[in-house]
């Protein structure tokens, strides 16, 4: 028996999307007359929230599908990026006016009501048009996996890394023969290593762009060190905290430590100053298109594993099929047939820095070509995620509270040992929190695969 549907007040509520519920207005669901017009067969209409460079990807490969496959009319549409984006993906599939095919962050897949408001992959299907399981990283197969259904068709992986300038590292006498920065493997090793850089960079700039006084990237790199630590979130069944103060203060301390050390200026702007000479910036893989179209001479690597364990913050960009009570037909085989040919020609979108989903892409010769993407192609093998909760996920409900804590932590507005209480104090309450979307706390949510 199926649950009861939600009522639209719920969705906003649960999408933090009340203040943009006034121009839903169904704008994008592709039904317009350029659809209709279509003399192809089959209409596969597709929502994603891809604008800039990464939009200019996803069109030029959607390009190429429509010149591969003629009988298939693609509609697609680009929604605002963040909580608008997912509170009209949530309504319409609520409201039975969904599209064929969506787009989320795989970290969001568990809290959206697998089930009701997003429909299973045929997974005949999907072999039908070559994607496999096998074809994949196994952790994040895993992570798409609820109930034992595939919930959502991973296109990518983007992660933070760690951007360094050669020609600084290059005077610091900090890069290999291989022209790539010396291995760190602590956090003396790393300080070791900004104080060399420091000691011969352009006056006037920081040592290590870091983001300081921003929520998410604060949020992605504590996740990225807390689980090279090892550090735990909740036990399996999702009913017990397991966050570890101890580690999380000491995640805590050393992101202070760039500041209280003197290689961060709080707030300067972290791209532009390594475009202008500064040795690193921690910034995420979407960064590449920015500092290679800058003709830099620079590399980059996975965020350093300065607690022994190689882990860098990781989410993925994943298909989804947005609930529809009458799923099935041309349609419903054309949007597997058009995610499946994405994910297999994932070349063009790994242009944009991300990592491809479908591993096969990663032993591709030209794949191996791309600079600096063959350096951090790696990072596909040590994902730092956050935890399989409702609440997870890019601009999720636990990033937005537990980023302003450690915010405060490497702003020096909060010690780093009452910040980890704050965090797991905020932990508790929300495991024991109930999606708005289904009324379920995590423990009562889908079962991990």
């Amino acid at each position: 028996m199926e649950r009861p549907g939600l009522t639209r007040r719920q969705l906003l509520a649960a999408t933090g999307g009340l203040a943009v519920a006034g121009s839903f207005g169904f704008a994008a669901l592709g039904t317009g007359a350029d659809a209709l017009a279509s003399s192809a067969d089959t209409r596969v209409r597709y929502w994603n929230l891809f604008s800039g460079g990464d939009g200019a990807n996803m069109i030029a490969m959607l390009d190429a599908f429509r010149k591969a496959n003629p009988a298939i009319d693609v509609k697609d549409s680009t929604l605002q990026w963040g909580n608008p984006f997912y509170t009209k993906l949530a309504m319409a599939a609520a409201g039975n006016r969904a599209p064929d095919l969506g787009v989320m962050h795989l970290g969001r897949v568990t809290g959206f009501s697998p089930g009701r408001l997003l429909d299973p992959w045929d997974a005949d299907l999907l072999a039908k048009y070559g994607v496999r399981e096998e074809d994949f990283n196994p952790a994040l197969w895993k992570r798409a996996v609820i109930d034992g259904k595939l919930y959502a068709l991973p296109l990518d992986i983007h992660v933070q890394l760690c951007f360094y300038r050669k020609d600084v590292l290059r005077k610091a006498g900090l890069l290999g023969d291989d022209g790539r920065m010396i291995p760190v493997t602590s956090t003396d090793e790393w300080f070791d290593v900004l104080k060399k850089a420091k000691a011969v960079q352009k006056k006037g700039l920081q040592t290590i762009g870091l983001w300081t006084n921003d929520q998410n990237f604060q949020w992605w790199f504590f996740v990225a060190f807390y689980t090279q630590l090892g550090g735990r979130w909740f036990d399996d069944a999702n009913t017990e905290v397991l966050f570890d103060t101890d580690k999380a203060t000491q995640v805590l301390e050393f992101l202070r430590k760039h500041v209280t050390d003197g290689y961060v200026i709080p707030g300067a702007p972290t791209g532009e100053q390594f475009i202008n000479g500064a040795p690193f910036t921690w910034e995420g893989n979407w960064s590449v298109p920015v500092f290679s179209g800058a003709k830099l001479d620079y590399g980059a690597t996975p965020l350093p594993p300065v607690f022994g364990k190689q882990a860098t913050h990781a989410e993925s960009h994943a298909f989804v099929l947005p609930h529809q009570s009458g799923r099935g037909g041309a349609a419903n085989e054309g949007a597997h047939q058009l995610a499946a040919y994405v994910v297999k020609h994932a070349l063009q979108w790994a242009a944009g820095g991300h990592i491809p989903a479908y591993t096969p892409t990663l032993s591709t010769a030209a794949y191996k070509k791309l600079t600096p993407q063959n350096e951090y192609a790696s990072a596909m093998d040590h994902q730092a995620t956050e935890p399989k909760v409702w609440f997870a996920g890019s601009t999720g409900v636990l990033a937005q509270d537990l980023g302003p804590v450690v915010v405060s932590s490497t702003m020096g507005s909060a010690k780093p040992a009452s910040v980890a209480q704050t965090m797991k104090k905020h932990l508790t309450k929300l495991l024991a929190s109930k999606n708005p979307m289904d009324g379920r706390t995590a423990a009562q949510g889908g079962a991990v695969a």
